[in-house]
């Protein structure tokens, strides 16, 4: 089966008879009392109930849906009811902050928000009239629980070309961007090229596929239609990236195939240094999103009893789905110098993205080997920034689109990211400098270097107490170029993306009171 319609997605799949089994480590928000257990028919219903009662609330064709909850799968449930019903469903990540959130709710103007009653304070001053809640009743909201779900409508279909989902960015280096996706570039340019069963790196029947992620990103809605597509035999979802509680829920159910996102396989990584880890039986490790530090890589390839794991990561923004693919295999990630090439993203898609490096001031083209600004062209390159027209039309340059990504197009066609342009400085890779003091420093469980306006760049270690030994932070940094002294911080201290990402330019206010070194220009 290949993905056509999300509004009528699982049914597709309940009618071509998948038989994947779905575990969740909590129930779903939308059904807190129906379990932790799932088949495709049951979540077929589920959405068609779920588009019924957003129907019975007022939801109409061609409404904007803002969709802010706790991270879980049913963010993509829900999104598929409201597509069934004709609407665009606009996912917000709760973990937010309070003034970002009403940015963007503001930019959006939705004719509905459907969140929880914790939530619901946060967004009132920017919320539309029609409120629906899915945990309590609240005075002056629907309760989604309590809506007639009696009156199942005819699914509403829209052009490939309309609107379909709205996603936000990560907002590492300011307020996220709002997003807009069709069907046909989210679903036939994007999903549609991951549902099918390539060897080696495919969904199988047999497999039980693990993923842990931040469920309000584009990622997971085109990730649920792939594998409606594809179904596994076992699918088990993490809504959080606590060792301990995911522990009995992966010993279940061990995975085959793990996604998850980069932050929580930093978080989840003591779990393979323990006796029968639940990874001993992944034959692939997929990441998106962002770069995964030597170390991590390292520790979950050794975990896993499979012969010849593989590790496949991908880079590409919310803007444009997957730009390269790079795979890992365990001899490589335990090769002298390997934390040197850990930025090297792979080669750009065969025959779906182009990629070349140009000078970020004149635009022209920079030889083979040497940093510029990263442009692509794919066919999958979204419809546009809702509201910020001037923003989205300053990136295209030409029939190209600027990634904001400094970084090196080498002569094998393969593509390192060295930073963020808004985070870059000259003659230094903030992100190689972090992959190296990450390899030195086994006690930090990760680094972030801080281009400075002024001065040397700042580096931030975030291990387990908040503590560093002075020894080992100057014999780490032998060689590198000239560093602050670092700021040392625990995990929670610092400010985080819902995708876990580091907010960098948060960060580098709060440590220093300034911003990052680049020009923002392209962010």
């Amino acid at each position: 089966m290949r993905p056509h319609d999300m509004g009528t997605l699982f049914d597709e799949a309940a009618a071509a008879g998948a038989r994947t089994v779905f575990h969740l480590d909590r129930p779903l928000d939308i059904a807190p009392d129906a379990g932790t257990r799932w088949s495709v028919p049951e979540l077929a219903a589920l959405v068609r109930v779920t588009a019924a009662r957003l129907a019975a609330a007022g939801v109409r064709p061609g409404d904007r849906v803002a969709i802010v909850k706790d991270n879980h799968w049913d963010y993509d449930l829900l999104a598929c009811a409201a597509v069934r019903v004709g609407a665009v469903p606009a996912l917000l990540s709760a973990r937010l902050e309070p003034e970002t959130l009403r940015t963007l709710l503001e930019r959006l103007r939705p004719a509905a928000l459907v969140t929880t009653s914790a939530l619901l304070d946060r967004c009132r001053a920017a919320s539309p009239p029609l409120r629906v809640t899915l945990d309590a009743e609240v005075p002056g909201a629907l309760h989604l629980a309590a809506l007639d779900a009696g009156r199942t409508r005819p699914p509403v279909r829209r052009s490939d070309d309309d609107p379909l989902v709205i996603h936000h960015t990560s907002g590492t280096t300011g307020v996220p961007k709002l997003v807009v996706h069709s069907t046909r570039t989210l679903v036939h340019k994007l999903a549609r090229f991951e549902a099918v069963r390539y060897p080696g790196i495919g969904i199988r029947r047999d497999d039980v596929l693990l993923n842990a992620s931040a469920y309000a990103h584009g990622r997971t809605f085109c990730w649920t239609a792939v594998i409606l597509s594809t179904p596994p035999a076992e699918v088990v979802l993490l809504t959080g990236d606590d060792p301990d509680t995911a522990d009995p829920l992966l010993r279940a159910h061990p995975p085959t195939v793990v996604e998850a996102l980069p932050a929580t396989y930093v978080r989840m990584r003591p779990l393979t240094t323990r006796l029968d880890n639940p990874f001993r039986r992944v034959r692939l490790y997929i990441s998106t999103y962002d770069a995964v530090h030597p170390p991590a890589l390292r520790a979950y390839l050794t975990a896993t009893r499979h012969r010849r794991p593989l590790w496949m990561q991908g880079w590409g923004q919310t803007e444009t789905g997957p730009l390269t693919f790079r795979f890992h295999t365990r001899r490589g990630t335990l090769a002298p110098g390997a934390e040197t090439t850990a930025r090297r993203l792979g080669r750009p898609v065969p025959g779906r993205t182009r990629l070349r490096a140009v000078d970020p001031d004149t635009l022209r083209p920079v030889p083979r080997g040497r940093p510029g600004l990263l442009l692509v062209r794919t066919a999958a390159l979204a419809l546009g920034y809702l509201t910020e027209d001037e923003r989205w039309d300053a990136k295209r340059v030409g029939d190209w689109w600027s990634t904001g990504d400094i970084g090196v197009h080498h002569r094998d066609g393969s593509v390192s990211v060295l930073d963020r342009e808004v985070d870059s400085m000259p003659g230094l890779s903030c992100l190689r400098t972090e992959d190296l003091l990450e390899e030195r420093l086994p006690q930090a469980l990760e680094c972030v270097v801080l281009g400075a306006t002024d001065g040397d760049p700042l580096p931030v270690v975030i291990t387990a107490d908040g503590r560093l030994d002075p020894g080992a932070w100057k014999e780490a940094t032998n060689g590198l170029p000239a560093l602050r002294e670092p700021a040392v911080l625990t995990w929670d201290d610092v400010p985080r993306t819902g995708t876990g990402k580091v907010r960098r330019a948060a960060l580098a206010r709060r440590l220093t009171g300034t911003g990052l070194a680049g020009t923002g220009r392209w962010t």
